[in-house]
């Protein structure tokens, strides 16, 4: 039982032949694989993407000048009051009277010796003309002796040391500097030398930050001595920030430690996250490498079956792949043999044709043979037609492009032709359901219409003369089916799936030999599971269970918006 297929240029083919284009066909080049190397790029980029995020964060923590500035601030408040206490005891006790005009100079600095002299900051006393009188620095106080060992001059520092010198200058780096005038030491220092002094001799309380010789910074306070509101000097308390400095650099250093051990933990997590992903994509990759190139098929995609993720997907699609390939090279294989059989045939037929006219000389034998030539002839033109058309389906099944087919307009169309060009006698055929927009699917739609053509010249080559082939479409939950009905002798016994077997034919007996290929349901079961659908054959019987005829039936899935 067979449909009829379109026709294409004529052409000829043979297993020998198509073998000996695949063996003369030159290989394709093929790039070489680097399955060997030693750490996976897409490893190095995992932990690189990790490790960049943790450094800008890292980086964002040891740019700790907000902090540093803070405790600057608050150490300069501290000194401020400090200062303003001892500015006011000098207003209240180092001066001679109500009416004093000037600082009396012992007893100012025996009040900055109780009162800076524990501290480590240090204070100097201005007098109105800007001369310094008093400096705690050169006062006796509660001082003790701080005996320091010296390097020896031929002291090299361990590596340890040279480390962590070396990293404190890679930290100063991410410490803004700040803008400071240099600091102005000297014994014999005047007031006009230090703005911040000038400013507290006009009676203004006025701070600066400066900074010494040795790159460090020191805080100076500068506050009026007043005794009712009569400026009387300038008192300037100077604070040292080694400690503020060492504690900054105490939180950089601990933040470099948790840095250090998190991006070790951040390695060994990427490490692992790495394999967990390379390791079974490379595994993929060298099973595929094994299949393109192996002889045999003892080769196969691994399965990474216990996976519920993107790569037990993948390993499970290639496998398929992989299947759905050695599946084809068997269809194609089977599909060689069975051209050959069907050529050799009407082959075989001629060549015994040939022998026999050459030894007779009978004119009514001679034309019998020739006829039966003409029919072979005709025979291998129709088996190469639907054989060039069955071979090129693959690839037009590939590129073509999906496009929505309302099937209710085109086998309205489709069968009103049929009729149309009908002769007398000729099948009629019944439809009448075209409604629109209602029977709508994604597909080809010349393949699709090769389809219903092929069942419904095979509906017609089965039904009586004047009898009538009803075609019906039904809405299902998620597909549209298609239903051919003829009134023929039926399917022979377990033919059911034959039937789009190639080259299976059963046709009518007072049908001619030849005619039909054997294709054209192969070709139509072919096209309908490529656009994800189902079809099948079955026959028609009675109230008494005898057969009334065929039926076939597609489903094939509803166009989705």
């Amino acid at each position: 039982m067979s449909g009829k297929t379109g026709s294409i240029d004529d052409g000829s083919i043979s297993q020998s032949t198509a073998v000996k284009k695949l063996s003369s066909t030159a290989k394709p080049k093929v790039r070489p694989r680097h399955y060997t190397r030693g750490l996976s790029p897409l490893m190095l980029r995992i932990m690189a993407v990790n490790a960049i995020a943790l450094i800008i964060l890292v980086g964002s923590v040891l740019y700790l000048n907000e902090f540093r500035q803070n405790l600057i601030d608050a150490r300069t408040e501290e000194l401020s009051i400090q200062a303003t206490i001892i500015a006011g005891a000098l207003g209240e006790s180092a001066v001679e009277g109500p009416e004093a005009i000037a600082i009396d100079l012992a007893p100012s600095r025996q009040i900055i010796t109780r009162l800076v002299g524990p501290t480590d900051n240090r204070a100097r006393l201005f007098s109105t003309s800007g001369g310094m009188i008093a400096d705690s620095l050169f006062l006796a106080g509660e001082k003790e002796l701080v005996e320091e060992p010296l390097r020896r001059l031929d002291y090299q520092p361990s590596l340890k040391e040279q480390v962590v010198e070396r990293l404190h200058v890679f930290l100063d780096t991410f410490t803004q500097q700040l803008d400071a005038p240099p600091n102005i030491d000297h014994p014999t220092v005047r007031a006009d030398e230090l703005v911040e002094v000038i400013y507290a001799l006009d009676g203004t309380l006025t701070t600066q930050v400066r900074r010494r010789q040795d790159e460090q910074l020191v805080i100076n306070v500068a506050v009026p001595v007043q005794r009712f509101r009569r400026v009387l000097g300038a008192l300037l308390l100077t604070g040292q920030t080694d400690d503020i400095d060492a504690i900054v650099r105490a939180e950089q250093m601990l933040t470099v430690k948790v840095f250090a051990g998190v991006l070790g933990l951040t390695i060994l997590l990427s490490f692992f996250l790495g394999r967990t992903l390379v390791r079974p994509i490379r595994v993929l990759a060298r099973a595929a490498e094994r299949v393109r190139g192996g002889i045999g098929r003892e080769e196969n995609i691994p399965e990474f079956a216990h996976r519920r993720d993107e790569i037990g997907d993948l390993s499970r699609s290639l496998s398929d792949m992989t299947g759905a390939l050695y599946n084809q090279i068997d269809a194609v294989e089977q599909f060689a043999a069975d051209v050959a059989h069907e050529i050799k045939n009407p082959l075989s037929s001629m060549r015994s044709a040939l022998e026999t006219i050459r030894m007779t000389k009978k004119v009514e034998v001679r034309e019998k043979l020739l006829s039966i030539l003409e029919d072979d002839v005709r025979r291998i033109d129709r088996l190469i037609t639907d054989i060039s058309d069955a071979s090129r389906l693959d690839a037009e099944l590939t590129r073509g492009q999906m496009d929505e087919i309302d099937l209710g307009v085109m086998l309205a169309t489709l069968i009103d032709a049929y009729n149309t060009t009908g002769k007398p006698g000729q099948v009629l055929i019944n439809f009448s359901d075209d409604e629109l927009g209602v029977y709508l699917v994604k597909g080809i739609d010349a393949r699709l219409g090769q389809v219903w053509r092929n069942l419904i010249d095979n509906g017609i080559s089965f039904s009586p003369t004047d009898g009538t082939l009803n075609v019906a479409l039904e809405v299902r939950k998620s597909t549209i089916r298609f239903i051919v009905e003829d009134a023929g002798p039926g399917l022979p016994e377990g033919a059911e799936d034959k039937v789009f077997s190639r080259f299976y034919s059963e046709r009518p007996q007072e049908e001619q030999f030849g005619s039909h290929s054997g294709l054209g349901l192969a070709i139509s079961k072919q096209v309908i599971e490529a656009h994800g659908g189902n079809i099948w054959a079955e026959n028609r019987k009675d109230d008494a269970g005898n057969v009334v005829g065929a039926r076939f039936i597609v489903d094939l899935p509803k166009a989705t918006a």
